[in-house]
Parts: C-alpha cells; sequence; structure tokens
C-alpha cells in the first residue's frame, strides 16, 4: 500500500489470528526505524492480543523521508496524529526510546484526555542546552556528516565508522540506512533534517507534559540503570512526581543501558505486560 507523503511510513504488529480492540504507536530513536521495535512487540502482541502495535518511521527515517520541513519534535507529533486519524485502528497508546520518547510525550499532550498509556524509554522530559556538544547522537551526527557522501561498499562504512571509536554493534545498526546507488553506496538519512530534530529535541522542555495528569492516561518511565541519559536529578524529579501521582511509574533496568529494549528485553516486556494487560 502506498501512504501519501503526508503520513509517516508504518507496519502493524498483532498477534496472529485476532483483531485487536487498541493501538499502540511505537517510536524509535534518532537514526533508527521503526523495524528496531518488531522483535520486541511480536512478542508483546502475543502477550497482550487486545492491542495492535504501530511501528513508525519517524519523519526524516527510514522510509518518511519524504515528509516536508520544519523537522521538529512538533511536527513530528503531528505526522502521528494525521496517521491515527487515518487508520481504522483506536490508538489508545504511545511508546517511545530515547528521541522517539520525547516525541511521544509532545503526541501525548496533543491527545490529552484521550489516551491510555504512554511509555518512556530511557528518554527525559529536560531541555539540555549543551547536547550537541556532550551527547553520544550528536557526535554521531558529526562523524556521519565528515564521511565522503559516496562509499565503494558498505564494508567500508564499517571501518570509517569504527575508526571513528563506534562500536561495532552500533556501526552495524548504522550500516542499516546503507543503500547501494548505482555503482555507489550512500548514507541513505538526510543529515540536514536530523540536525534539525536534534536541535529541537535538546531546546524542547516536555515536563509540563508529566506534570499535568489529565486522569485517563497512565505514563510509565523505563530507565537503564547504566544509561546516563536520565539524570540523577531527573530521576528524582520523576521519582518525586511518582509517589504523588499513581497514574505515574517509574521503573529502573539495572543492568541496562541506554538500549533498554536490547539489553534486557524481558525485564521491559515483565513491565509492559503488565501494565498492558497481558
Amino acid at each position: 500500500m502506498h501512504e501519501p507523503a503526508t503520513l509517516p511510513h508504518h507496519t502493524i504488529v498483532t498477534a496472529p489470528g485476532v483483531s485487536p480492540s487498541r493501538a499502540m504507536i511505537v517510536l524509535h530513536g534518532i537514526f533508527g526505524s521503526g523495524g528496531n521495535f518488531r522483535t520486541l512487540t511480536r512478542t508483546l502482541a502475543s502477550a497482550c492480543p487486545d492491542w495492535a502495535f504501530v511501528l513508525v518511521d519517524l519523519r526524516a527515517h527510514g522510509l518518511s523521508t519524504s515528509l516536508p520541513p520544519p523537522h521538529t519534535l512538533g511536527a513530528a507529533a503531528d505526522d502521528l496524529v494525521r496517521l491515527g486519524s487515518a487508520l481504522t485502528l483506536d490508538v489508545r497508546g504511545v511508546m517511545g526510546h530515547s528521541f522517539g520518547g520525547k516525541v511521544a510525550l509532545a503526541y501525548a499532550d496533543r491527545r490529552r484526555g484521550e489516551l491510555d498509556q504512554l511509555w518512556v524509554l530511557d528518554s527525559t522530559p529536560s531541555a539540555r542546552p549543551s547536547g550537541m556538544e556532550n551527547v553520544g547522537a550528536a557526535k554521531v551526527l558529526a562523524m556521519l556528516a565528515s564521511l565522503p557522501v559516496e562509499l565503494p561498499s558498505r564494508e567500508r562504512f564499517l571501518e570509517l565508522v569504527t575508526s571513528h571509536g563506534v562500536s561495532r554493534a552500533e556501526a552495524d545498526w548504522l550500516a542499516m540506512n546503507v543503500r547501494r546507488e548505482g555503482d555507489a553506496f550512500r548514507f541513505r538519512l538526510d543529515l540536514a533534517a536530523i540536525r534539525d530534530l536534534l536541535l529541537d529535541y535538546f531546546a524542547e522542555d516536555l515536563w509540563p507534559v508529566i506534570e499535568r495528569p489529565d486522569g485517563r492516561r497512565h505514563t510509565g518511565f523505563v530507565i537503564g540503570g547504566r544509561s546516563d541519559t536520565v539524570s540523577l536529578d531527573d530521576r528524582a524529579r520523576l521519582a518525586s512526581l511518582a509517589a504523588k501521582d499513581p497514574t505515574l511509574d517509574v521503573h529502573v533496568l539495572p543492568n541496562a543501558g541506554h538500549w533498554v529494549h536490547v539489553d534486557d528485553p524481558e525485564g521491559l516486556l515483565r513491565i509492559l505486560t503488565a501494565a498492558l494487560g497481558g
């Protein structure tokens, strides 16, 4: 099915042979794509068959590279509102990792009083003005911008990326965006658009979305115990809010780093299955 250019690309995961009554939008991090969560959501759909999971390629990622600017968190959230209106499924939840976690917060703010579940995976609502100088994703962006536009092979891409100190696992993940064009290989993401998204991501303060519960939505944060994405101050702020708000839960997976769904999928699945009624 070909989707209008105004909608982000998506795929839908459900348990075999069932017709779910509601859907959850699932959002990847920067440089990722919806497919990053296919394995997790297949297991989750089997455990929670009342839910369908809509794996979205956020704007400027995957197969959603034709969406027009501005490339901001707000525009990404508006993409999801339009997508939800076009689906036959009743979108009642959203879950996002890292960059996608903050898009999930912006989307939930647009759907106040309409969602059942909001899940934020190792992401912080805080603005981080120095993020473009200090955070790993911004450093990866600068590294990618320094590479030749055309490369002779995917293997050459991996050599160059790992020579900048990137782990082989992360290099392999980034290489999913390398595509052959004629006799050469190119990194298919629009790095200028990615930079705009990151700048807005670091500039936005979305704590008001958490601090103003809407009376219906359950909000859950899952934090990697070995990750520094959510600072100690932000963890304390979340814990203080959760102590006063029964609709907010904060979970820490002690053995997971930033990639909570990769480092501890079983722990994450236990938390989500309990919350979604599996």
